[in-house]
């Protein structure tokens, strides 16, 4: 009889228990060993950018008999009657990229200091994009202030063939998790730096954000030259549940390097004497849009 064999891969497709785990022999159906099963799981045990080791079985399906411990992962709460549960969008994501148009539709700049806290928060290295820099005279009047900060932004414009030979080269080798209000071009950003490759981000993307009724599936998708990309929906719903607002100012870098140098150390950087935050501000070395976004989530406005 053949032999089993356990193999190292990387789950690339999870769908209603079933994972597809891409390994050094080809791509392999797979559900989870029973055993990994066992007790009440608080959270998803095996998830999209997992790296496993399976049993291919004789008849070519797999199981999964390992999951390897993350690096990291894009979590979201989902409230169930039997407690909270923590659903993965993304494991070991090497970065997250966020996607914005200059205009058409404005920039929604605050949400964008959402996703990047949460990023911070999660340890996911942020990368900014501005595309369509076409309809706009200076794209760096807007997010300027983003590189300022020490973030990276890259500028492009699928129109005038701008900024895509250095996204593709952003992609190349990594696992990235792409995020982005609808409309500003995520789709034909990614066509342009691969044919069809945002034709089939937006498949499953479109069927993500149908509701809970629909079978959810998560996928990576590979880039030319190696590396994933996924899109992972749902970062404006990922709360920051497990942040108190005390440590909020953890996840702003401007703000994280004054702490120490505030007088008080529960200080809220919003009235206390001696605070280092408050001197920045009216120094102007803290952009005030930046610090608003700082007051609403503490506020827990966003």
């Amino acid at each position: 009889m053949e032999k089993e064999q356990l193999l190292q891969g990387l789950i690339i497709k999870a769908q209603s228990g079933f994972f597809t785990v891409e390994t050094r022999q080809g791509f392999v159906v797979c559900q989870l060993r029973g055993k990994l099963k066992q007790g009440r799981a608080l959270g998803d045990i095996a998830a999209v950018g997992d790296r496993v080791r399976i049993t291919v079985l004789l008849d070519g399906s797999g199981v999964i008999e390992e999951v390897e411990e993350r690096k990291r992962a894009i979590v979201r709460l989902d409230p169930r009657p039997q407690g909270e549960y923590q659903q993965i969008l993304l494991a070991n994501p090497d970065q997250a990229i966020f996607v914005f148009a200059c205009a058409n539709p404005n920039p929604r700049l605050k949400m964008l200091d959402r996703y990047l806290v949460i990023a911070e928060k999660q340890n996911v290295p942020p990368l900014i994009v501005a595309n369509k820099i076409d309809l706009v005279d200076d794209p760096r009047e807007i997010f300027g202030l983003y590189e300022s900060i020490g973030y990276r932004v890259l500028y492009t414009s699928p129109k005038l063939q701008v900024g895509l030979e250095e996204l593709k080269n952003a992609l190349n080798g990594r696992v990235s998790a792409l995020a982005g209000p609808s409309g500003v071009g995520k789709s034909t950003l990614l066509n342009a730096i691969q044919p069809g490759l945002g034709l089939a981000v937006n498949e499953i993307s479109t069927a993500m954000n149908k509701g809970k009724h629909t079978t959810v599936t998560r996928q990576l998708f590979p880039v030319d030259g190696g590396g994933y990309v996924g899109d992972t929906p749902g970062w404006k719903s990922l709360a920051l549940w497990d942040t108190e607002p005390e440590e909020l100012d953890a996840y702003f870098p401007e703000l994280r390097e004054l702490v120490p140098h505030c007088q008080f150390s529960d200080c809220t950087h919003t009235h206390e004497p001696g605070c280092a935050v408050q001197a920045a501000l009216k120094e102007g070395r803290i952009h005030p849009e930046r610090y608003q976004s700082y007051l609403r989530l503490r506020a827990g406005q966003d």
